[in-house]
């Protein structure tokens, strides 16, 4: 499956691509995507009813790629369509590209 696995650079996932973010809520909190789903990897077994049913791909994305490759390893041998998002939201920010927090302050990647 590895070498089935896609992997493209933040500002290659297509606008309106169903964004799947999977880092741990803070990490969420202090910045993310304004498009992306909230999906802790810790949290994906218990919750894949949460994943949008669709046939389009899924783009996965954490910080820095690593727990965005092992997801997308795990969905795509499970039957999912998913695509990582390489460098992650480090690279995401460093891009250039929207990024929102939750709650008070400015967005900011942990």
């Amino acid at each position: 499956m590895m070498e089935d696995m896609q992997t493209v650079a933040p500002k290659d996932v297509p606008e309106g691509a169903h964004l799947i973010d999977v880092r741990e809520q803070s990490e969420w909190d202090a910045g993310h995507a304004p498009t992306a789903q909230h999906l802790p990897a810790s949290t994906l077994l218990q919750n894949l009813d949460q994943l949008p049913e669709t046939d389009d791909d899924l783009y996965i994305v954490c910080r820095t790629g690593g727990r965005s490759f092992q997801v997308t390893q795990w969905l795509n041998a499970n039957g999912f369509e998913a695509i990582n998002v390489g460098g992650g939201m480090d690279e995401w920010f460093e891009s250039g590209l929207p990024i929102e927090a939750d709650g008070d302050g400015e967005a900011f990647i942990l």
